[in-house]
């Protein structure tokens, strides 16, 4: 693996820096661990518990957790610009200190969305700040598999936790059992963060020392914003396609439950189910980001949203285990392809002077996907039932997938654009 020395005598690359790097994919782990304590359990609680008959109401944990992590994820990237990266890191896991006491003991779905919009702020500020730290480390040469290895750490965690906690709600109860287990992830994790991981910043700045464009540090967060979101083709088709991906994802985690419940399933067979989909998402991911470091981007994650679309419309059309376990096979399959390439876009493109910033106008769109996934498909089921929501989203995210095909040029091997 590549190792490359910048000014200063700051090395970058993976095996130059695999301590650190190792150390923030467990970091990440338990970062989506701490997603992965609600992906069985909230749904079930929104209706046994709670008795929510609207899914609009039932969703609303998800709205609140998705617009607030897109609008923190953008200020992730400039605030770890301009504090650092290892500052914002711990603030993120400091918030979330009262997340599974709300979830465990909260009286009412108020302190539910309640938790979930400090969730919200946890995952935008601690995920963030390991992806921009990985990218800093790792240099250019092996920015794909970087975050193959972050994504997989994550959704691995969100994976294993939701099938621990399915099976810990099958025989102790919805609560509070099931969420004991995000507080003690939230607490080794606030340690190795503040005990262990070392900031990055410099990495990133010796990096852009290699490449000096005089007009980079003079690119402003509103033009990073416009070009991430609209100008450049490349960004802003990632931009679409990671906020139809997180779309399809509020889908998943709150739809495909109550589908499965309906259908008769039992708590142990819902928690599967739901840990399969993030399993293959997060175990391809090391695979696949690097695949996109040897082949490319743009075919994979325009192969990655179509076959999503398909298997969200399996998911409509199936009525077994067998089926749906299936589908939720083939949809981790088609969000691995997507997942850490679009992410290695981003990196691929910004220099790194504003590199955090577009990181954090990405995210943002990406996880306002969430929200819009949430709404969008809870006004569906609501009006028409479950089925036509999730064949509306099977919809969208072929389309996303077309305007990716269309829209997007290649990225890698291509250079990182200049700062203008």
């Amino acid at each position: 693996m590549t190792t490359t020395t910048a000014p200063g005598g700051i090395r970058l690359g993976l095996r130059a820096n695999l301590a650190q790097f190792t150390l923030l994919v467990l970091v990440n782990a338990l970062v989506g661990g701490m997603l992965g304590q609600e992906r069985t359990v909230l749904p079930l609680l929104a209706d046994d518990v709670f008795h929510l008959s609207a899914y609009t109401a039932a969703l609303t944990y998800i709205l609140a957790f998705g617009a607030t992590k897109a609008i923190t994820n953008f200020f992730a990237g400039t605030w770890s610009d301009r504090y650092g990266r290892k500052p914002v890191l711990i603030a993120g896991w400091l918030i979330a200190l009262p997340i599974p006491a709300m979830l465990a003991w909260g009286p009412s779905w108020g302190w539910i969305i309640a938790a979930n919009v400090l969730l919200g702020v946890n995952q935008g500020l601690t995920w963030s700040t390991t992806v921009i730290m990985k990218i800093d480390l790792v240099g250019p040469e092996r920015r794909g598999l970087a975050m193959g290895f972050n994504e997989a750490a994550g959704y691995g965690a969100v994976a294993v936790t939701a099938m621990a906690t399915g099976a810990m709600a099958q025989h102790a109860g919805l609560r509070p059992e099931p969420f004991l287990l995000g507080a003690a992830y939230l607490v080794l994790a606030l340690a190795l963060s503040t005990l262990a991981v070392r900031e990055t910043r410099d990495h990133a700045r010796a990096e852009a020392a290699l490449h000096p464009v005089p007009t980079a540090t003079e690119v402003t967060t509103a033009q990073i914003a416009r070009r991430t979101s609209f100008t450049d083709k490349a960004l802003s088709a990632a931009s679409q396609a990671g906020m139809v991906n997180n779309l399809n994802d509020a889908l998943a985690w709150g739809i495909f439950p109550l589908l499965f419940a309906a259908h008769g399933l039992s708590v142990g067979q819902i928690g599967v189910l739901a840990a399969l989909y993030p399993a293959v998402w997060g175990a391809g991911q090391m695979l696949t980001g690097w695949w996109s470091d040897h082949i490319g981007r743009k075919h994979l994650i325009t192969a990655g949203m179509l076959l999503q679309a398909a298997a969200i419309g399996l998911v409509a059309t199936a009525t077994t285990f067998a089926a749906w376990a299936g589908a939720q096979i083939l949809l981790g399959i088609g969000t691995a392809l997507v997942y850490p390439t679009l992410l290695a876009v981003i990196g691929d493109v910004a220099h790194p002077a504003w590199r955090a910033r577009a990181v954090g106008v990405y995210r943002l769109w990406r996880d306002g996907g969430f929200a819009v996934g949430a709404l969008l498909a809870g006004i569906l089921a609501d009006a028409y039932g479950l089925t036509t929501a999730i064949w509306a989203v099977a919809a969208l995210t072929a389309a996303s997938g077309l305007i990716v095909a269309v829209r997007m040029y290649e990225t890698h091997p291509r250079p990182a654009l200049p700062g203008a």
